[in-house]
């Protein structure tokens, strides 16, 4: 690991605005969960002319995002931070999130480390990232006073546990107010965004900077809230540039004020202001659909299926599995069924699983939890989202690539401006 101090931090440029027009970023999305809902924010729908986070257009593995990122050195030479911000939160996939990070420290020793957070699962990986070098991180603390958190967010959920309104907000403030003194602890450079929310929270944002500046961030951002269709702000006006301006000057006496803030994607890469994750969406997906896991030993796909024609079991509701393979002279052949585990008995009914797909490379499956993936993935069994037709599922799989396709979530219509969006980016945020 190559210490912070041997790293050229000012090369940041959401941090240094000098630097926005020299060094780019990109994110890595290898982050889908998320542990808290937030009243402004809905992550179901992708369009490549929208920039705004909580947006990606593939979800990678950790195998995956390096490949990725191997590529899009190639082509984006002036790239100097690897980042990862969702699109659900870092630290709500925390295997993933350290995975990746040490990855990319191993591989590119010059890149500058970023992860963007609420900061609620933070605190209890403040050493591990301290230890892989990343040198900036973002957290966004949208109240400092929790009878304002608790009309921002709907719940927060620690562990296996949720809670909503007051609680949820209490709880997500205090781990907030521990993960920035922490990362300033730890020489760790914190930016705090605070998303302005019109009679909500708008007249509160000078005293979360003066808080967090007093925890050591050295950076705050006001961020305008871009109203999301079918989310309870829908309907809030988005706060003027005028207004986010003056917000900035007031807070600004207590911390230096981000100005350049591009709302970035999960997905985002290149240069601020020049965003390149519309360019190189295909490429993005293309990694996404490429097998992580090694298939040596593995002949068959596994699928859950009700009725033999459609993926349309989720992996926990699955009693049995139609295993399939190719076929002599081209296509596919169903060669068995094979009963799943009974339900019940935690990650070992997951292992289990494993060993009646050990011939298997991948599973076809409608929905899968965070859990039984890692557990099958480990043992070296993919599972892959997806609907339709079960040939569809293994013309992907065993031709490496275009699993991505099948999982693509609906775009255009959960646009942030809705029936605005033209195509062109026109209308978007």
């Amino acid at each position: 690991m190559m210490p912070t101090t041997a790293l050229e931090l000012t090369k940041h440029p959401c941090f240094h605005e000098e630097a926005r027009g020299v060094c780019g970023r990109v994110h890595l999305p290898v982050a889908p969960a998320c542990n808290v809902k937030c009243n402004y924010c809905d992550r179901r729908y992708d369009c490549a002319n929208e920039s705004r986070p909580g947006v990606a257009s593939a979800v990678l593995s950790p195998v995956q995002a390096l490949r990725y990122l191997e590529r899009v050195v190639e082509q984006e030479l002036r790239l100097s931070v690897v980042g990862i911000a969702g699109p659900g939160d870092p630290f709500a996939n925390p295997d993933e999130t350290l995975e990746t990070l040490r990855g990319v420290r191993e591989r590119y020793p010059q890149m500058l480390l970023c992860v963007s957070t609420n900061g609620l699962a933070l605190p209890a990986h403040l050493d591990a990232v301290a230890a892989l070098g990343v040198s900036h991180v973002t957290v966004t603390v949208n109240a400092v006073d929790p009878r304002i958190g608790q009309k921002i967010y709907a719940w927060a959920k620690d562990g296996k546990v949720i809670h909503r309104n007051l609680s949820a907000a209490e709880l997500l403030l205090g781990r907030q107010l521990v993960a920035v003194r922490g990362l300033a602890e730890r020489g760790i450079a914190v930016k705090v965004n605070t998303v302005v929310i019109p009679g909500v929270n708008e007249d509160h944002v000078p005293k979360v900077a003066r808080t967090v500046a007093a925890l050591g961030a050295a950076v705050h951002n006001c961020m305008a809230m871009v109203p999301n269709t079918g989310t309870p702000f829908a309907d809030l006006p988005e706060p003027t540039p005028a207004r986010i301006a003056a917000l900035r000057e007031l807070a600004g006496a207590h911390l230096p004020q981000m100005r350049h803030c591009q709302r970035c994607r999960a997905d985002a890469v290149g240069l601020l202001g020049e965003d390149r994750s519309g360019e190189l969406a295909g490429l993005l997906e293309a990694c996404a659909g490429e097998l992580p896991l090694s298939t040596e030993g593995r002949p068959y796909v596994a699928a859950a299926t009700q009725e033999g024609v459609l993926v349309n079991r989720h992996l926990g509701e699955a009693d049995r599995f139609q295993v399939w393979g190719p076929a002599p002279g081209g296509g596919f052949r169903l060669v068995e069924e094979r009963d799943a585990p009974a339900p019940g008995g935690g990650p070992e009914r997951w292992r289990e699983l494993a060993r009646v797909l050990a011939d298997c490379r991948a599973v076809l499956v409608s929905g899968v939890g965070e859990g039984p993936r890692a557990l099958l993935e480990d043992a070296g069994v993919l599972p892959v989202e997806m609907g339709g037709f079960i040939e569809l599922g293994l013309q992907a799989v065993y031709a490496g690539k275009g699993v991505a396709v099948l999982k693509r979530r609906g775009s255009g219509a959960g646009c942030s401006r809705g029936t605005q969006c033209r195509g062109d980016g026109t209308g978007c945020g």
